[in-house]
């Protein structure tokens, strides 16, 4: 693969390599300062690897590279763009084993999750290599019937990714899929705690035969001086990040010196809404898979559970009781389905959320202390939670799940929608009619209709007031990539 390889840490029984290098012109290569950062594995805290850790010198390079080499992808023959993104999905599939260890080691998820990112990220690419050759336009005539008006789909220009550390394998390839399959060049920068897999993915890209220069991969524990640079720059033309709301704002003012166009996926606080007349074996399932999908470390869990009053009680202790089954370790042993926290920070923010829910009144239903040592939290449900605590307006990123009350209908939704984020939001109802009626009133940008999950390769993911701007998936995704251009002709 490379002249410097690492190896997977000595915990699991797989052996096999990956780069630690930088990704800029088709070859592996160190940071210009020969700077180097460990990534760790948070179940142990052991080095899983010291890798390239890129600089302002180095963000330049990929750019430039990607800056020249855009003319030469956009001109690519869609069907060629689209067997190299075909190729890619099926090495991914063939890789599978590795990657999914690479994510649960670097991140912490259990295998199981893991492997299931694997197959989701992989889609994107599959998905998109189709889209890659129904890029369309238009042709009509003027009203006056004088001009012919013809409309077409150009490549943006290049782009700049940049994802978080929760999904590593399918944040890059949800974005990096439409950009290729549109035509346009990208410099990615993964996050820093979870860099190898995005690394794997470039060395996968290399096998599926993309050519150098088209994706650049620039690893850093300074974002802000690589990104920044890229922003600055003039020469890209497209920003996708996924993160919080709060750098995403950030990015917003910085890519709004050259008007780029921007893609947005941000915070969120679902709401989960249980009615009562809902079926309490289903919402109990989509709850636990609302809930603690990735740990509940994810834009798309179930934050706020607003159950009615009439069913509160038995929904809470069945809930309760399958929270509390659930296994804890790390990620790579067998039966484990909650794995540690990705750091400190995160696990100080879970504890003190909790206890100030407690202090106000909150009941722990199961769960609620974390064990004396490493990064792990039990799954934990409270009961009689304060709309005042901390909990009702934060994004809890953690496996803590508060029960609210509601009455009726309309508290239900307003209590729902009191808060900046508009992501995602889960129903539970036999009655359909209250399911579209509950629909159209949330202000959000997905709904799950009694089902726990929502993210899809083949729909438009993605949100509205703070938690984001655009659509990525689905045949929405590609045209966040894509610039129209129309040409006016006198009718002869």
């Amino acid at each position: 693969m490379t002249d410097t390889m690492a190896r997977v840490a000595s915990e699991t029984d797989m052996t096999f390599e990956f780069p630690q290098q930088l990704f800029i012109d088709g070859a592996w290569t160190d940071a210009a300062a020969g700077d180097r950062f460990d990534v760790t594995n948070p179940a142990t805290g052991a080095v899983l690897a010291q890798i390239a850790d890129g600089r302002r010198d180095d963000a330049r390079r990929a750019l430039d590279v990607a800056v020249a080499t855009q003319q030469a992808w956009a001109d690519t023959p869609p069907r060629e763009r689209s067997e190299i993104l075909r190729r890619a999905y099926e090495l991914i599939l063939e890789h599978a084993d590795e990657l999914a260890m690479l994510i649960t080691l670097e991140m912490g998820k259990p295998l199981a999750d893991a492997r299931g990112e694997v197959s989701y990220g992989a889609e994107f690419f599959r998905w998109f290599a189709e889209e890659a050759v129904r890029v369309g336009g238009d042709h009509t005539l003027s009203g006056d019937g004088k001009t012919r008006i013809i409309v077409t789909r150009e490549p943006v220009g290049p782009c700049v990714v940049v994802t978080p550390w929760n999904f590593p394998l399918a944040m890059g390839t949800r974005k990096i899929g439409p950009a290729l399959a549109a035509g346009c060049t990208v410099v990615f920068k993964p996050a820093e705690q979870t860099p190898l897999t995005a690394l794997y993915l470039a060395h996968i890209l290399s096998l599926a035969g993309l050519p150098d220069g088209v994706v650049n991969v620039v690893t850093t524990t300074t974002p802000a001086e690589v990104v920044g640079y890229w922003l600055d720059s003039g020469q890209a033309r497209k920003l996708s990040f996924t993160g919080s709301t709060e750098v995403g704002r950030i990015l917003l003012a910085q890519a709004s010196k050259h008007v780029m166009r921007t893609s947005m996926e941000l915070g969120g606080n679902a709401p989960f809404i249980v009615c009562s007349d809902a079926d309490i074996d289903t919402a109990v399932e989509g709850a636990i898979t609302a809930k603690m999908r990735n740990m509940g470390e994810a834009c798309t869990a179930a934050n706020r559970l607003y159950v009615h009053a009439d069913v509160v009680e038995e929904f809470t202790r069945r809930f309760a009781e399958r929270m509390a089954a659930l296994r804890l370790g790390p990620g790579w042993e067998d039966g484990v389905q909650v794995g540690p926290l990705i750091d400190a920070d995160a696990l100080r923010k879970v504890e003190s959320l909790v206890r100030d829910a407690v202090e106000r009144g909150a009941r722990v239903a199961t769960g609620g202390e974390s064990p004396s040592e490493g990064l792990l939290y039990p799954p934990t449900v409270l009961a009689d939670v304060s709309p005042d605590c901390e909990l009702a307006s934060t994004e809890i990123f953690g496996p803590v799940a508060p029960v609210f009350t509601f009455t009726d209908d309309d508290e239900a939704v307003r209590r729902a929608n009191d808060t900046e984020w508009g992501l995602v939001a889960y129903i539970f109802t036999r009655d359909i009619d209250r399911a579209f009626r509950l629909a159209g009133r949330l202000e959000v940008g997905m709904v799950g209709i009694n089902t726990g999950l929502v993210s899809n390769p083949a729909g438009p993911f993605g949100g509205v007031k703070s938690s984001g701007i655009g659509r990525e998936g689905g045949r929405w995704g590609i045209d966040e990539y894509l610039e129209y251009k129309y040409l006016a002709i006198p009718r002869r």
